[in-house]
């Protein structure tokens, strides 16, 4: 197996926090009340934003409201899926 780039290690470690996020939301479904797993989602949630901050300074936005419109417009720049962009 080859070794990640770093953009590539980056966009991995965003979708396990992605990951940990969706699997809480499904537990707050059937757990409202349930006040750690909230602490917990709103901690990974806070997280991944960062993340996700910190990787559209470095090299793209993988969302729209994180384009900085002081900056260059990075908006388009992200590889398209069959540019491999999905892999």
């Amino acid at each position: 197996m080859r070794q990640m780039s770093s953009e590539e290690k980056k966009l991995y470690d965003i979708g396990i926090a992605d990951f940990v996020l969706t699997d809480m939301m499904l537990y707050l479904d059937t757990h409202p009340s349930d006040q750690k797993a909230m602490e917990y989602f709103n901690h990974y949630a806070r997280i991944k934003t960062q993340m996700e901050r910190e990787f559209a300074r470095e090299y793209y936005p993988l969302r729209k409201d994180l384009a900085e419109s002081n900056r260059d417009w990075r908006w388009g720049s992200a590889p398209l899926p069959w540019e491999g962009g999905c892999n």
